[in-house]
């Protein structure tokens, strides 16, 4: 869990604190605390409080965005940080239309994961 820079922040447009996260995926906020701690979320520091946060775009209706857990890890393997992650997940890319992170909302993961495991040759 990191302090997030300004230009990152911008690239996400929407952002939920951990207690309306679980409030929305119907578990207790330690669950939620869980998924950042096992790397199944992203939450950085935000605000003059610095409260704990999440991109908007990574939880569906009732739980965390099918392929968001996989990418994340294979982000990880090829040793990006979480604001390289977040930055990669929200930069609009021509070729998919769209940010990594919409084609993960809208059920393209595969193709996601596939420029994912790219980045690492």
């Amino acid at each position: 869990m990191t302090e997030i820079d300004a230009k990152i922040d911008a690239l996400v447009p929407a952002w939920l604190n951990l207690p309306d996260i679980a409030e929305k995926l119907g578990v207790e906020v330690t669950r939620v605390r869980q998924l950042v701690k096992e790397g199944q979320l992203i939450a950085v520091r935000r605000g003059e409080n610095r409260v704990l946060m999440v991109p908007a775009a990574f939880i569906g209706e009732d739980k965390v965005v099918k392929g968001l857990a996989g990418t994340l890890t294979l982000l990880r393997d090829d040793g990006f940080s979480d604001e390289e992650m977040l930055e990669w997940l929200f930069t609009p890319d021509d070729t998919l239309p769209g940010t990594p992170a919409q084609a993960l909302r809208e059920n393209r993961g595969t193709e996601v994961k596939r420029r994912a495991q790219a980045l690492a040759v």
